[in-house]
């Protein structure tokens, strides 16, 4: 493995990192997704599984794919049907608190009220525009993988986003893309059976596009200390 130059601390990668909704239209080089992506390769999975699958689009193949999965969110077309449960039915305390307090500061931010439904579908349309993002990449995983592959692909995404942050870019992550994964397997061709997880916009932050930034809960609610 050749030696990367760290560009940024660790510590400020992550803690910078965040799911940026609104990008510039600079493009994203070939050659840093092509330094980014090998050194992603290192992370950790079970016996070197390396579960994932993984497809980077940019250019004119992923302005057709954005235009197409527009038009068919606003036809009102019926979602694809999820290969995997994003939620469990019932989010029990105090995961249904976090959800719900995220709704409200996502579209608060937004001026957007929780019962105009019409305003939060016109939001959530950003998701197939990726946010004005240049570059996407989409993950896959193969459908006998088991809970702990599920669990290194996350592992895997997040250092993606980490050397994408060293790189001075900004993602989103979107399982909002599985909802139109037939609309994206026209595009990418992926082999049969794989599961689509995510999407992920990348590219440069624009700053004109104000946010609020979700807090994490404190450290005492969320790490027991067992000393010896």
């Amino acid at each position: 493995m050749s030696t990367i130059t760290v560009k940024m601390d660790v510590y400020e990668a992550v803690t910078s990192r965040r799911a940026v909704r609104g990008f510039t239209e600079e493009p994203v080089s070939r050659v840093v997704l092509e330094r980014v992506l090998p050194a992603a390769a290192w992370s950790p999975s079970g016996s070197n599984i390396q579960p994932w699958n993984s497809y980077v689009l940019t250019g004119t193949p992923l302005a057709e794919l954005k235009t197409h999965a527009v038009e068919r969110v606003s036809h009102g077309d019926p979602w694809d049907e999820r290969q995997y449960q994003m939620y469990p039915p019932v989010l029990k305390s105090p995961y249904g608190e976090r959800r719900s307090a995220f709704g409200r500061e996502r579209y608060s931010a937004l001026g957007i009220a929780r019962e105009d439904l019409e305003a939060r579908q016109r939001a959530a349309i950003g998701n197939w525009k990726c946010f004005g993002a240049p570059a996407a990449l989409f993950c896959y995983i193969d459908p006998d993988m088991g809970l702990p592959q599920w669990a290194d692909i996350g592992m895997y995404l997040q250092t993606v986003m980490l050397l994408l942050r060293a790189e001075g870019l900004h993602s989103c992550p979107q399982m909002a893309w599985s909802q139109v994964r037939e609309t994206v397997a026209e595009f990418l061709s992926p082999p049969d059976g794989l599961i689509l997880f995510c999407g992920m916009s990348i590219g440069y932050e624009d700053p004109a596009v104000s946010y609020v930034r979700t807090g994490r809960s404190p450290l005492d609610e969320t790490v027991t200390f067992v000393d010896g």
